[in-house]
């Protein structure tokens, strides 16, 4: 969506208070090449174009969130190196093109590793109806994620938003998924499932599963936590064993329309600040300039 869904509408102000410059381009506009910074936010057709998405972005000059972090988030894979790590997440097994598929018994998830916007996710109940859709999924060249699914998940999710790597807001998700065999409502773009968003005030423990998902991807990825520019962590269940769904460090939609006026601006001045950090980083800022000059 070259001029996103305008839930970012907000950033443009902020970001000019700082008297940085930001225009929308499609990721496969040539002109970005010659940006200074590429924030990504709306790329939601990036799994159609995954190869040439993957080539792009060791292209762009400077990208955040980094390429590393984006080509490792890009892969729902990745849910297994936190799950090694501690961090309390859904379980999840995944099976590649080639390999046998495994389908547990009970209700399931199977959806591809690489995707966005809830395209490809299914329910299940009937096991044959599961593996015949991840054989699907494997005959179209992706890897197919299968997890029990949690009834917890009928309640919606709770979205945490980190910004320059620390806790800034949360709002909930309703949930996506219809009943066993359906496939999720769609906007009207086709680009992702129509959700039901609310302004959310999660309990300390579900705010601890964001942290230890951030910092275990900090760690996994050798970076600083303050070096994700934006992050969004989705967990399901209250402060009683909450547990990681996704970590969306690439394109998610980061919920300022849930906030009050006030609460935003404040919230958009930190993501102004963070980019202003980011500049710094790979010394494109003001101060930068000047050590350059002296």
């Amino acid at each position: 969506m070259v001029e996103g869904d305008g839930d970012d509408a907000g950033l443009f102000d902020a970001l000019r208070s700082r008297g940085i410059f930001a225009r929308w381009l499609a990721w496969d506009d040539p002109q970005i090449l010659d940006a200074d910074l590429v924030i990504l936010r709306a790329a939601w057709d990036y799994p159609q174009h995954y190869e040439a998405f993957l080539d792009w972005i060791t292209q762009v000059r400077h990208l955040v969130n980094a390429p590393q972090v984006v080509a490792w988030n890009s892969d729902k894979r990745y849910l297994a190196d936190l799950a090694a790590a501690g961090v309390p997440t859904v379980p999840s097994d995944f099976s590649a093109p080639g390999e046998s598929i495994h389908i547990p018994t009970g209700e399931v998830v199977v959806k591809p590793t690489v995707g966005a916007g809830s395209v490809g996710v299914q329910r299940f109940t009937d096991s044959s109806a599961a593996r015949a859709h991840a054989a699907t999924l494997h005959a179209d060249g992706y890897t197919a994620l299968i997890q029990p699914y949690d009834a917890r998940i009928a309640a919606g999710e709770t979205a945490l938003v980190f910004i320059g790597g620390e806790q800034s807001h949360a709002f909930s998700k309703g949930p996506m998924l219809p009943a066993p065999g359906q496939t999720p409502a769609m906007d009207a773009s086709g680009t992702y499932a129509e959700e039901k968003l609310a302004r959310a005030d999660p309990d300390f423990e579900v705010w601890d599963v964001g942290h230890a998902a951030l910092s275990a991807a900090a760690e996994h990825l050798g970076i600083g936590i303050e070096e994700f520019l934006y992050a969004r962590v989705d967990v399901i269940g209250d402060r009683h064993d909450p547990r990681l769904l996704e970590l969306e460090l690439i394109e998610p939609s980061l919920g300022w329309r849930q906030l009050g006026t006030d609460d935003r601006a404040v919230a958009q001045r930190r993501f102004a600040l963070a980019v202003a950090s980011a500049l710094e980083r790979f010394g494109l800022g003001p101060l930068s300039k000047v050590k350059g000059h002296n």
